[in-house]
């Protein structure tokens, strides 16, 4: 069998899921879904799921945090943290000034464990589920120091990248059925009994 490993763009897949489907399936089960993205012939062997915590918005802050603590309860993902930073925008017009939070250093994150995993022989598939073009290089790099690596690209609704695609072995669009058939499941315990829920929005 084949090794595998999936390199999920948090942020990318949620955005690419909420402009397509709204809240619907948003409640997802990132390693479920890897697993249906595999072939016949490979094995997961792991999920790293790259994201940053939300700050200063305390209902989304908190629905993140269930989603996340659901994921470590129920799967065995390996998570890997960005930052958020504030920036603030300024209208020329009406003088007004709002914050305007940019997420970093998720790029850099995955691009970093996918040439980490390369040099240290654990895969023989990488599979990226994002639309970002900003790893492009690194992926062009495992491509010419190690061609014996497949590397293959999902993209999240909305989030298609001609360039990206160009630089991979395989490609493909995550589509509904795919994300409906991968959901957490309502509730999940956690060792201590507390009991994780789907969010009331995420329905």
């Amino acid at each position: 069998m084949k090794r595998a490993i999936t390199y999920i763009d948090g942020f990318n897949l949620y955005f690419g899921m909420k402009a397509q489907y709204n809240n619907k399936y948003l409640w997802l089960d990132v390693e479920a879904l890897s697993n249906s993205l595999l072939l016949p012939d490979q094995s997961l062997v792991a999920t790293k799921y790259f994201t940053s915590m939300v700050t200063n918005q305390p209902d989304k802050e908190g629905r993140q945090r269930t989603y996340l603590d659901a994921l470590k309860t129920s799967t065995s993902c390996h998570f890997y943290y960005g930052r958020y930073q504030s920036n603030i925008i300024h209208c020329k017009g009406c003088g007004s000034n709002w914050p305007s939070p940019k997420e970093k250093m998720t790029d850099v994150n995955i691009a970093t464990q996918m040439l980490m995993d390369t040099f240290t022989d654990q895969f023989d598939v990488a599979i990226l589920i994002s639309g970002d073009t900003d790893l492009i290089p690194p992926i062009q790099a495992i491509k010419s120091l190690s061609p014996g690596k497949r590397i293959g690209v999902y993209f999240p609704q909305h989030r298609h990248s001609i360039q990206l695609k160009s630089v991979v072995d395989f490609s493909g669009l995550i589509g509904k059925n795919k994300l409906r058939h991968s959901q957490l499941p309502d509730n999940i315990s956690k060792p201590d009994g507390f009991v994780l829920s789907r969010p009331a929005t995420w329905i």
